[in-house]
């Protein structure tokens, strides 16, 4: 991928992978599965695109059975339970708002009840807003994001929990953000803070339990969160300032998942 991308623009959040030019590589298509997640149950926030949907791809395809939680994005939901199906696993797609704890207990018991059990946890659904100034980020907005970006993760963790045994993992996905901050995105930056104080914090709260917590930071990657968070300029810039000189794929970050939720990461957690 070249260092810019087409401008463009979506109107609303969460973006939709399926409008995206050109279409985010998350398809795992070079990925070759040895199983190392055999017969193992997963569960994924904000699976239905970008960084999640390559995850969910790659976890079926080292042999896990994979459900997914999303908002609204129905059409990308619906394709990537098609992509996780493809590889022979089952796949299960449960819509709604992890920011309602309700949900939350919800979505894991449809999970529990069609596959009986939960291995692998990622909390990966977020979303950002860009304001200019703090004086600008009205209540209503710092609310929703802390109440997704990281309420979200302490509401399915808490529900997941009490179906998971030792060998289990979670793993949270934070971002650069929390390390570098960020101008226009004080809020998002914060929860992805928080997100890492919670890994961890959880990780020594789990230990003893044998259930392992990481965090994966991405740095610009180029998902439906940037055409729906940024202006048509800005998103072409997108990644453009990375060492690279270019955004990253999906594809390039869910190995990092698939090395934290299988036996390989066994002597790392927080």
């Amino acid at each position: 991928m070249s260092a810019t991308v087409p401008p463009q623009r979506q109107a609303r959040q969460p973006g939709q992978q399926r409008e995206m030019q050109p279409q985010p590589q998350a398809s795992m298509e070079r990925y070759r599965g040895v199983q190392k997640l055999a017969e193992k149950v997963a569960l994924i926030s904000g699976g239905d695109s970008g960084i999640g949907r390559a995850v969910a791809i790659g976890f079926a395809k080292e042999g896990a059975d994979v459900a997914i939680t999303y908002l609204d994005e129905h059409d990308d939901a619906a394709e990537t339970l098609r992509l996780i199906e493809v590889t022979g696993q089952r796949g299960l797609i449960v819509p709604g708002d992890i920011g309602n704890p309700d949900f939350a207990r919800e979505a894991v018991g449809q999970v529990v009840q069609a596959f009986g059990r939960i291995d692998i946890l990622v909390n990966n659904a977020a979303e950002q807003h860009v304001r200019e100034r703090l004086e600008d980020l009205p209540d209503d907005q710092l609310e929703r994001t802390f109440r997704t970006n990281i309420f979200g993760q302490f509401y399915l963790t808490r529900a997941v929990l009490p179906h998971m045994v030792e060998g289990s993992a979670i793993i949270n996905t934070t971002s650069v953000t929390a390390y570098q901050g960020h101008p226009v995105l004080l809020d998002y930056a914060s929860t992805k803070g928080a997100i890492v104080s919670f890994t961890r914090s959880l990780s020594k709260q789990l230990l003893q339990r044998g259930i392992r917590v990481n965090g994966v930071a991405p740095g610009p990657i180029w998902t439906p969160l940037i055409p729906a968070s940024y202006s048509e300029t800005k998103t072409a810039e997108h990644g453009s300032s990375a060492p690279m000189e270019r955004p990253g794929q999906p594809d390039e970050v869910a190995p990092c998942y698939i090395f934290l939720a299988s036996s390989d990461s066994a002597y790392m957690s927080g």
